[in-house]
């Protein structure tokens, strides 16, 4: 069942989306593990379109859910791109009935230890910037009220992305999208690198990298950039334990 709790902690947590310079991939990123919690999900994970309309992994509740996201995307197979090109959701997909329609996705999505997968599109007006996908450890289904319940934490994530911004052009919200993703980037080679700096895995170090960022009132992309140009500028966080 749906954990009312949860989903009531991300609706109250959507408001610090109306501040001014709004950390977007830390709302994202935090979106996602609630969103895990809420549907009692193994992993959640969210890929959103680049300028050139392509899927990209942007945030996940998890390395193990950001590994299979960027399997999606290598391979341009999965539910994610199925719900994406047709704006609809795609759920209560079993990963066992599924090898001969995602054979790559599959695999790796069953070696992951997942048994389902559930894509639900982040929509602007009719068409979609992206999907959000939960996987799961067993082939549990979601009804139909669970199913509207699960698109509006996805609804919600796009109006993250746009709130605040003039949103009539298209290229502007590929400039937001882009910068999204950009951001991302620069994050994933921080975390790379801290881990080895404090010898702990990915999800240790983001967490690192997340704590600090909000603690010292820090947006997480400038926390990243500091912990690849210049590490000494935070000891705190960069020194070897």
């Amino acid at each position: 069942m749906i954990s009312a709790e949860n989903l009531a902690k991300v609706f109250v947590e959507v408001a610090d989306t109306l501040v001014a310079d709004f950390d977007l991939i830390d709302f994202l990123s935090n979106l996602c593990e609630q969103s895990a919690k809420i549907c009692d999900a193994a992993a959640v994970g969210i890929l959103l379109v680049d300028h050139e309309g392509v899927l990209q992994h942007v945030a996940a509740s998890s390395e193990e859910a950001r590994l299979i996201e960027l399997l999606q995307v290598q391979n341009a197979e999965g539910p994610c791109f199925e719900c994406f090109r047709s704006a609809e959701p795609a759920v209560n997909m079993h990963i066992a009935d599924a090898t001969q329609r995602w054979p790559e996705f599959t695999r790796m999505a069953a070696e992951s230890g997942f048994a389902s997968v559930h894509a639900l599109p982040m929509r602007l007006r009719d068409h979609a910037i992206g999907a959000l996908n939960i996987f799961g450890s067993d082939s549990r289904d979601f009804d139909e009220a669970e199913v509207r319940i699960i698109q509006a934490l996805a609804d919600v994530a796009t109006m993250a992305i746009v709130q605040g911004r003039k949103v009539d052009r298209a290229e502007t919200i590929a400039e937001q999208l882009q910068g999204a993703l950009e951001s991302r980037i620069t994050i994933e080679q921080a975390k790379g690198a801290l881990s080895g700096i404090r010898d702990v895995d990915p999800d240790q170090a983001f967490t690192l990298m997340r704590t600090y960022a909000r603690t010292n009132r820090q947006r997480l992309s400038d926390v990243a950039h500091a912990i690849l140009r210049e590490p000494h500028s935070i000891p705190a966080l960069t020194s070897p334990n």
